[in-house]
């Protein structure tokens, strides 16, 4: 018995198969989990027949973004909460503007790792909240786990694109860890200034991509082809290229913006979020 046969025959969870009976491309073997409990994932193909190749999302989660919307609306802060909401992210920019210049397919990168924290948070919290009181959540909860995930999913395309040095992953663990914190105690004093600084938040990242596509227009940047994860999830043409991506991206920061100053919109008129439906699948 050799050392692989060994190893394989102490860990019964997982057989080793390979593609069509013979060699797999590369020579690699792939690893099929099999389960005592019968969980078995489901096959899932394209429209055309073709297998979907992707776990992180299935196809009736994919869409065409908006590109129509208003991208210079902006909410001018008029109450003390506004006016902390606002200059809090407007300080936050300056060590970015620092540390990443025009760096933007890595600042972008860095800029998903926080944006994708505030629906989860809120998201969780509601969903407590609702578990506490014994009632609905108006679909605040859904909207915003929804955007989390379509955040993350940014971050998950822009990872193709830009390759994070070590120093860059270990400042992701550092603003993580602290804004994740300091938004989720926000959250518990004031979900009106929490939302308020994500509608914030979401303007800065609408103001960070169209600085992207400046310097991709100036030839600054290379308009490579676009990762295949973005042509499936936001249903682009196969001969798009890393401007399209941004351009939907772009978007979707837009609907975001929307969605959280809305959210901060109820709780000033003195309203829950339940008493106001979600504006789920905005996006």
């Amino acid at each position: 018995m050799t050392l692989d046969e060994k190893e394989v025959k102490e860990q019964p969870d997982i057989k080793e198969t390979v593609a069509g009976g013979g060699a797999a491309a590369g020579g690699e073997k792939e690893k099929e989990v099999v389960s005592y409990w019968g969980v078995q994932p489901s096959k899932v193909t394209k429209e055309d027949g073709t297998e979907w190749k992707w776990n992180c999302f299935r196809p009736w989660e994919t869409y065409q973004a908006d590109l129509s919307i208003d991208l210079k609306k902006h909410h001018v802060p008029k109450t003390f909460l506004d006016k902390f909401a606002y200059w809090t992210v407007k300080s936050l920019r300056l060590p970015t503007d620092i540390f990443f210049q025009r760096r933007y397919g890595c600042r972008a990168m860095m800029l998903e790792t926080v944006a994708a924290v505030p629906g989860m948070v809120g998201g969780m919290l509601l969903h407590c909240k609702s578990l506490r009181r014994f009632e609905h959540s108006g679909g605040w909860i859904k909207a915003l786990l929804e955007e989390a995930e379509n955040e993350r999913m940014h971050l998950m395309t822009f990872m193709e694109v830009a390759k994070p040095k070590w120093y860059e992953r270990a400042l992701v663990f550092t603003v993580q860890g602290i804004f994740f914190n300091a938004y989720f105690l926000a959250y518990l004093a004031s979900p009106k200034l929490a939302h308020r600084i994500t509608g914030y938040l979401e303007e800065e990242a609408i103001h960070s991509y169209t600085e992207f596509l400046k310097e991709l227009d100036k030839g600054n940047i290379e308009n490579v082809k676009a990762p295949a994860i973005a042509i499936d999830y936001w249903r682009l043409p196969a001969d798009s290229t890393l401007r399209d991506v941004v351009m939907v991206v772009r978007a979707d920061e837009a609907h975001h913006r929307d969605v959280n100053h809305f959210a901060s919109d109820i709780h000033y008129q003195g309203l829950e979020l339940k008493d106001s439906p979600a504006p789920i699948g905005y996006h």
